[in-house]
């Protein structure tokens, strides 16, 4: 591994808009941690067809997140950057390793079970069902020692160490290496603008729901001053789950100035309402956004070069990969081709 650093693996579906909260709790961490670890950073497009999706829209999103990767200093000098489906042993590895899943362990999975609730029983993809195994796969194949999850993803962490260890009884002790789980700093969970009690998604369809990385200045101005608070005046950090609105727009301002809970509840003692916290959470997330998205529009000017970048990184995954790949396949008992 790079420098003896430990190896670090993670990527976001190109499906919606990516969000202040995939910036805050994610993209931005990873260009934090580029400099500590040896990090492989993928879009993960083989994760975004287990629902119905647009072909067009995939190719679309897919250079989008890639940019905006980029855009948010992830530095191809310094991390690996790769789509998914460019290195074919994620969707091999995952085969051998459904293979050897036990069924219910896939049915206990909570994230299959809410998300399928939602569907009719016949129409819920068998994708949806293991895309625990693929999420697997693409961390054993790159030895990945570090994964940083949110809190809805611990539970795929957490399998991915079981299926690693039932492979490694199976097959070798030194077939995977057991992935350690990174959880980010408390006040990275953003929640909904509209809901805040539930986490800030970029499948919501809710217009006021979200502030997407991209979104122009005006529109944000306009979500945040929409946002729901409550009947109360004060402006402080709290746990009470009435105040959940105004304890996260608190968290989003704290997240993109760095400064104190402390310093932040001084500096709105004296504002005359909401409204004024709403204003500087506006004009905070406008300006930390704006270096952005002015790089994500140099970037996509000419998406050929995108296109390089991310050519160059599977090239550097695939050696990575298929040395992983090529262990199990022996072991599990294939001829070599």
């Amino acid at each position: 591994m790079t420098q003896n650093r430990k190896r670090v693996l993670s990527g976001i579906q190109p499906s919606g808009n990516l969000t202040i909260g995939n910036y805050l709790g994610a993209i931005k961490q990873w260009a934090e941690n580029q400099h500590r670890f040896d990090a492989y950073y993928c879009v993960v497009d083989l994760h975004a067809i287990t629902v119905e999706h647009d072909p067009a829209q995939l190719r679309e999103k897919t250079r989008e997140v890639a940019a905006i990767y980029l855009a948010c200093g992830i530095d191809p000098t310094l991390s690996t950057i790769f789509v998914q489906s460019h290195v074919k042993a994620h969707s091999e590895l995952a085969w051998l390793l459904t293979c050897q899943t036990p069924l219910g362990w896939l049915y206990r999975m909570t994230q299959f079970k809410d998300k399928s609730a939602k569907q009719e029983a016949m129409s819920v993809s068998t994708g949806l069902l293991s895309y625990p195994v693929l999420m697997a796969a693409d961390i054993l194949l790159y030895q990945a020692e570090v994964v940083p999850v949110g809190d809805d993803q611990r539970q795929h962490l957490e399998f991915t160490r079981d299926l690693a260890q039932r492979m490694n009884h199976l097959y070798g002790e030194d077939t995977f290496t057991i992935p350690e789980v990174m959880i980010p700093p408390a006040g990275a969970r953003i929640m909904g603008l509209d809901n805040p009690t539930a986490k800030m998604s970029k499948s919501e369809a809710a217009q006021l729901h979200a502030v997407y990385i991209l979104d122009e200045p005006d529109t944000i101005r306009k979500k945040i001053m929409k946002s729901v608070t409550d009947s109360g005046k004060e402006i402080q950090f709290s746990d009470d789950p009435s105040r959940a609105g105004v304890n996260n727009l608190l968290t989003i301002y704290q997240a993109f100035t760095s400064q104190s809970a402390e310093a932040i509840e001084a500096h709105f003692s004296t504002a005359r309402g909401y409204g004024d916290l709403k204003k500087a959470v506006a004009e905070a997330v406008i300006e930390s956004l704006q270096p952005i998205q002015q790089r994500y529009r140099e970037l996509t000017e000419d998406v050929r070069n995108i296109d390089d970048l991310l050519a160059q990184g599977a090239e550097k995954a695939r050696a990575i990969a298929n040395r992983t790949l090529a262990i199990v396949q022996e072991r599990m008992g294939f001829l070599s081709a």
